[in-house]
């Protein structure tokens, strides 16, 4: 039994804060990060945690017009080239009735901006009869590109062991 975490990231922000996520989940079960375009169709009962996070795209999770919109402004290559966490979820297939979610995403730290793909996600996560195990979590960007604001990865590695917490530890 592991987690899986999925991400969706363009600058790179939301990847690093994935791979903290997983880090601090490590400290209870094994974690494996996966890029959204590498990401499973189908969740299988091996999972015992579905994590999955993106950026905050005009309110909520990124769409093909979004994601051309940041490569357009993209100063390197993005990280996720494809499809994005809106289509895999729409797609997702779950065998588990035991598995437990939680959503995360990045956001410019703008006082009162609204929207978020956090919570979209888990909202998602929820209709597809996924049991939430914590309320979404927001990451903060000083700007479009990034960078991460400052403790932002140590509080990622602390929200991840404080969802491995949330389990049991299975009888050995």
């Amino acid at each position: 039994m592991h987690a899986l975490v999925v991400y969706e990231s363009m600058y790179g922000n939301t990847k690093e804060i994935a791979e903290a996520v997983a880090e601090g989940l490590a400290a209870r079960m094994p974690a494996e990060v996966v890029e959204v375009g590498s990401a499973p169709s189908a969740v299988g009962e091996e999972v015992r945690l579905l994590v999955v996070g993106g950026p905050t795209h005009a309110f909520s999770m990124s769409r093909a017009s979004t994601r051309k919109s940041a490569a357009e402004q993209a100063e390197r290559p993005l990280v996720s080239r494809g499809d994005g966490v809106r289509e895999w979820l729409a797609t997702l297939r779950t065998s588990s009735a035991g598995l437990g979610s939680a959503a995360f995403d990045t956001r410019i730290v703008k006082p009162r901006m609204p929207g978020s793909a956090a919570r979209a996600v888990a909202k998602r996560l929820r209709r597809l009869g996924i049991r939430a195990v914590a309320p979404a979590q927001s990451f903060y960007v000083s700007g479009t590109q990034g960078p991460l604001v400052e403790g932002e990865l140590e509080r990622a590695r602390q929200w991840g062991e404080s969802l491995a917490a949330s389990f049991p530890v299975p009888a050995a």
